[in-house]
């Protein structure tokens, strides 16, 4: 692939030394009894992470685990963008084109487990007509992609970058999914870029914005809406200080592997469908806090919630026409109505599954990648031709 280089880099010893040096000097808070996870992280389960991260995690392991990815790096609207770009077990010309956008707080890990499900579904028990060309980019900030010199680059911006992406790597039309911050994303390519989106999946709605009348709202709007705010009141402090002061986080975060393990692990049990221990394992958790670790990426990956923040009013209240497909797991935040969902896209498909959280295509990617196979079938077409 001409401008495109494969991503080979591998940490070295020094650097790894110094993350365990860090962690074995951790200065522990104290924490009153049986408070476990109602005030914040637990530090019992915390301590037993951290004292694993220093003396039996095998990064090395991990990292060769996912350079068995195929990984690589381009120029894409003046930033270094790291990718995955793994082409589908099919006839050539067959597979359907699908980016998948990311959220926080994670990176292209989040959908190691369905790629290969979804590039080769044949060899796990599926159709092998629904295979894909997958693409995984690291948003800028994110992971290996640069970190933007100015301002953090919000949905809207990242969605462009997508675009040129695809259209680099040959792909004219194409699928778009995501969720988090990735649902934003793979929202604006449809919105922007409907001659090349052929449909779009999406596992959330993002948060609630609605300029009109309330008495339009049907009742159950109205209490998801007030849901939110409730959520966002009890649930969302990590989210204001990512929009409003980003950068005083992001000093201890970035200097204390315990205090980002914390702030990450937090949200890995209170997003799950259960909790931390049982969605994930700790080799699985710990593999996503050592890239923000390696990568320094925790104090830019939370300045896009100050770039989202900014973006305006106007942009928000779009409606998607693209055909959009949802997949509202039982175990996610904020989850919203069927209304609201028609409301502000052209909605052909919606599901509930009864199993996955916030991170469905790491927790269940069994579910999620037939969630997308069904979805993309009718849309294959005018991808592949």
């Amino acid at each position: 692939m001409s401008g495109f280089e494969p991503f080979t880099q591998q940490t070295g010893a020094a650097a790894l030394d110094d993350l365990r040096a860090r962690l074995r000097a951790t200065r522990w808070p104290d924490s009153p009894d049986d408070a476990g996870w109602s005030l914040g992280t637990d530090l019992d389960y915390l301590r037993e992470l951290v004292a694993y991260w220093a003396d039996g995690f095998d990064w090395p392991a991990r990292e060769a685990e996912l350079l068995r990815l195929p990984r690589f790096r381009a120029t894409v609207g003046g930033l270094g963008i790291h990718f995955v770009h793994a082409k589908a077990v099919a006839p050539a010309g067959r597979a359907m084109p699908l980016v998948l956008s990311h959220g926080w707080p994670d990176s292209f890990w989040r959908y190691q487990k369905v790629i290969p499900l979804l590039t080769d579904p044949g060899a796990h028990g599926a159709d092998p007509a629904d295979a894909f060309d997958v693409v995984v980019p690291d948003m800028p900030g994110f992971g290996y992609s640069d970190i933007p010199k100015g301002p953090a680059l919000d949905s809207v911006a990242v969605a462009g970058l997508w675009a040129e992406l695809m259209d680099l790597l040959g792909y004219r039309t194409f699928g778009a999914a995501g969720g988090d911050i990735g649902s934003h994303v793979s929202r604006y390519l449809a919105l922007d870029h409907p001659e090349r989106v052929t449909a779009v999946h999406r596992t959330d709605a993002g948060v609630p914005f609605f300029a009109g009348d309330p008495a339009e709202l049907t009742p159950e709007e109205r209490a998801w809406m007030e849901g939110a705010v409730v959520w966002g009141r009890d649930e969302g402090a990590y989210a204001a200080m990512h929009r409003t002061k980003p950068q005083t986080a992001a000093v201890g975060l970035t200097d204390s592997p315990a205090g980002l393990a914390a702030w990450i692990v937090e949200k890995f049990q209170a997003w799950s469908h259960g909790d931390a221990g049982s969605a994930f394992t700790m080799d699985e958790i710990l593999t996503n806090l050592t890239i923000y670790w390696l990568t320094g990426t925790i104090g830019s990956s939370m300045r896009m919630y100050r770039a989202n923040a900014a973006i305006p009013p106007a942009q928000l209240a779009r409606r998607v026409e693209v055909p959009s497909g949802f997949s509202i797991f039982a175990g996610d935040i904020v989850r919203p109505p069927r209304a609201w969902l028609e409301r502000t896209a052209n909605v052909v498909r919606a599901t509930e599954p009864a199993r996955g959280g916030h991170f469905a295509a790491f927790e269940e990617p069994e579910i999620y990648a037939e969630e997308l196979r069904a979805f993309f079938r009718p849309y294959r077409t005018a991808t592949t031709g």
